[in-house]
């Protein structure tokens, strides 16, 4: 069979299913369906991530078991209670009625990176406003894909909802999930740079990111000792693979002692030896580029393969830089754990550095500081080309919403025109409802003559 046949099949099922769906579920039984989705992997993280870490050689097992508990809990509480079909709202006074349709059947593209919270946010977008979804999995976790999306096709049955609703594509390739990019009615593609490109070429309107590259301030009225745990902490999660984790840590320069104690005392391995510099360097960029191979890594596993010796309880390798190397790599995005010290004398310096590491890569993506100065907030917020702006909490594990932030829970970051995506905001379920809206005749309709219309 072709892949274009084979994806027609998959499209039929789903189209036949997303019929009867939207048919006979009302609000109260598509969120049951959705909590159910949840639940299982919440129920079964630990499992879920075994499979994951095994099959794709990416990422830690306890921070995967975390990451399946934690999204699966933010992704039902965001979506409990919201109203996803029918008459959304109503507005009287400008004659305006939102009615909420679905898109159809939704391609989603899914990365190795995380196999079980990015389809469970997908699946839970898509169903939430009573459209079907078809998954794409990475080569490297299908395995995992099919056993989730099996699971969940048992859900739907006990439901009595058509398990169609959610399929995935076997014997994945480049090929078939160009396929899906072309058939289905709206794409979600989160993973690298070139899956995102095909998303948006494939015709159809498309959901991408782009990739991530935290740059983090440290303002000068924080508590290091409470500050530099969370940095770390959320640098080092899922081995750092987290397009939302910590790149960098700017500090003002009379604090920047202080903060390297803070750093070295928490588990942080200061690379000050030039040698040590190179060989790690080679191994993280080889000839530039990132290291596949060190990729979702451990410390000692990174350490090994260049050679350099570190203590066995090292959590992160910290390698600074200085401001005046505008082409290092360690401006770069590092997904392994590993970050990257700068120092700064006023905040407008901060902010410069942390744009000049942007404008490398990450741009359009998210920045963190730590900080009770508004001013300083507002600042970088305004001068930094960014999509979220995270203060005072971890961005790897805060990003994609969480029980603290009012962000939409996500594990697709919308990057803006910066990032070559159609959203600068987090992917939500909104993102996939067709809105049809009854416009009536304003109440006391207020037409301005000319001159008043033209004065300033």
């Amino acid at each position: 069979m072709s892949d274009e046949r084979y994806i027609q099949n998959l499209m039929e099922k789903a189209r036949g299913a997303q019929k009867l769906f939207e048919a006979n579920f009302d609000q109260a039984g598509v969120d049951h369906i959705l909590r159910d989705l949840a639940k299982y992997v919440f129920d079964n993280a630990e499992t879920l991530a075994e499979m994951a870490v095994n099959e794709t050689g990416l990422g830690g097992l306890e921070y995967k078991i975390k990451k399946n508990q934690g999204k699966a809990r933010i992704l039902w509480h965001h979506l409990k209670g919201k109203k996803s079909m029918g008459i959304l709202s109503e507005d009287p006074e400008n004659g305006i009625t939102e009615i909420a349709k679905p898109v159809g059947v939704v391609g989603a593209v899914q990365p190795t990176t995380n196999p079980s919270v990015t389809p469970l946010a997908n699946c839970m977008a898509a169903l939430k406003g009573k459209n079907a979804i078809v998954v794409a999995p990475h080569p490297r976790a299908e395995k995992k894909t099919v056993f989730l999306v099996n699971a969940w096709r048992k859900i739907l049955a006990e439901h009595n909802a058509p398990q169609d609703l959610i399929q995935t594509i076997e014997n994945s390739s480049v090929e078939r999930t160009q396929e899906l990019l072309k058939q289905s009615d709206v794409t979600v593609a989160t993973g690298g740079p070139g899956m995102v490109k095909a998303a948006y070429s494939g015709g159809k309107p498309s959901f991408g990111v782009g990739p991530g590259n935290v740059q983090t301030i440290l303002d000068r009225d924080i508590d290091l000792k409470k500050t530099i745990p969370m940095i770390l902490d959320a640098r080092i999660f899922d081995n750092g693979i987290i397009c939302s984790g910590e790149q960098t840590i700017i500090t003002p320069e009379e604090m920047y002692e202080d903060m390297k104690r803070e750093v070295i005392a928490y588990g942080g391995y200061w690379v000050e030896d030039a040698q040590e510099r190179e060989k790690l360097l080679a191994v993280l960029f080889p000839e530039g580029k990132i290291g596949k191979d060190v990729i979702g890594q451990t410390v000692q596993f990174i350490a090994k393969a260049a050679g350099v010796d570190m203590p066995p309880e090292t959590k992160v390798i910290v390698m600074p830089e200085s401001n005046d190397n505008k082409n290092s790599l360690l401006r770069k995005e590092k997904m392994f754990p590993v970050i990257t010290p700068f120092k700064y004398k006023e905040f407008s310096e901060a902010v410069d550095i942390a744009i000049e590491n942007l404008e490398i890569e990450g741009k359009g993506h998210s920045v963190s500081i730590h900080s009770h100065n508004d001013e300083h907030i507002r600042e970088l917020a305004l001068r930094a080309p960014v999509s979220r702006v995270l203060v005072n909490q971890p961005c790897a594990t805060a990003n994609g919403g969480a029980f603290t932030n009012g962000l939409n829970a996500t594990s697709t970051l919308g990057c803006g025109s910066w990032g070559n995506n159609s959203i600068s905001e987090n992917f939500y379920y909104k993102h996939l409802l067709n809105i049809t809206r009854i416009a009536k005749v304003k109440k006391n309709p207020v037409v301005p003559s000319d001159e008043e219309l033209w004065a300033l």
